[in-house]
């Protein structure tokens, strides 16, 4: 079953009930902006939440990685003040690509709700289509009744992947940029370079100029190497963001789903004692 949605599809369903759409639009230079150009204008019905402030935990400087997952009781009681029920279908989406909206995706299946998806090209495809836009902020009549339960097996920390580096059976892929995963530029972390024997995998190659995602069939082919490979893919980023994206691809192309690195990148180098490779 598909992890992704069409606008088509999602515009029959804005009066369902159970559909809890969440807008999640951000941007890393400006973070006030997703929540501007959600006032400005969003998809009839779309709750807003914001990545530094809902969908991360404080940064603990020299210790965690930019991005930290929330805590999880925390991120419960948000979803539940924007009324999110156990029943509901839940579509998430961003700007257009999903690099936002696959974190939220991700942190729900974490919490045990699984019935939720990206809509494929966000808000660029919604509004190119010429589909309604609205200003007004949706309110609840009372809090949703979501119970989340925690499944941590869909992570995987430093520590393990450390112990881990010389084992065959354990495959990292990382989702920056090909000069970023090389060490050429760093623009976000003090410490260039990857995870050492990461392949790399950029997650902007998972979707079209447009927004839109690539076909389950040209994802597969992405993820060739690793096909009936038997090897436990592990995906990371400079903070555990994008690398979500890849997990969505890689669950598009039939494959088991990966773990996540959370800190990934930017909490790897908080320890001096940790290798890095370049090139």
């Amino acid at each position: 079953m598909s992890q992704l949605i069409d606008i088509h599809a999602l515009a029959k369903l804005l009066d369902d009930p159970k559909l809890c759409l969440i807008d999640c639009r951000f941007s890393l230079d400006q973070p006030d902006q997703g929540r501007f150009d959600y006032a400005a204008g969003h998809i009839p019905g779309a709750r807003y939440m914001h990545l530094d402030k809902d969908l991360s935990a404080e940064v603990v400087p020299g210790t965690t990685g930019r991005h930290p997952l929330p805590d999880p009781e925390a991120l419960q009681a948000r979803l539940q003040r924007i009324g999110l029920n156990n029943v509901d279908q839940v579509v998430v989406y961003d700007d257009g690509a999903g690099l936002f909206a696959a974190r939220l995706w991700w942190s729900l299946r974490w919490l045990g709700h699984t019935r939720v998806k990206v809509l494929d090209g966000g808000f660029q495809a919604w509004t190119a289509a010429g589909l309604p836009v609205s200003q007004e902020t949706p309110r609840p009549a009372a809090e949703g009744n979501f119970q989340g339960l925690v499944d941590n097996s869909k992570l995987i920390d430093a520590a393990e992947i450390a112990q881990r580096l010389e084992d065959s059976s354990l495959q990292l892929l990382d989702a920056r940029g090909p000069a970023r995963y090389r060490g050429e530029v760093e623009p976000l972390d003090p410490v260039a370079g990857h995870i050492p024997g990461a392949a790399n995998l950029p997650c902007a190659e998972n979707t079209l100029a447009d927004g839109r995602w690539l076909t389950p069939e040209q994802l597969k082919t992405r993820f060739a190497p690793w096909h009936d490979s038997g090897k436990e893919l592990v995906s990371y980023c400079g903070s555990g963001v994008t690398a979500c994206h890849n997990i969505l691809a890689a669950v598009e192309a039939g494959l088991p789903e990966p773990k996540l690195y959370a800190g990934s990148w930017s909490e790897w180098i908080t320890d001096p004692q940790r290798p890095v490779a370049r090139g």
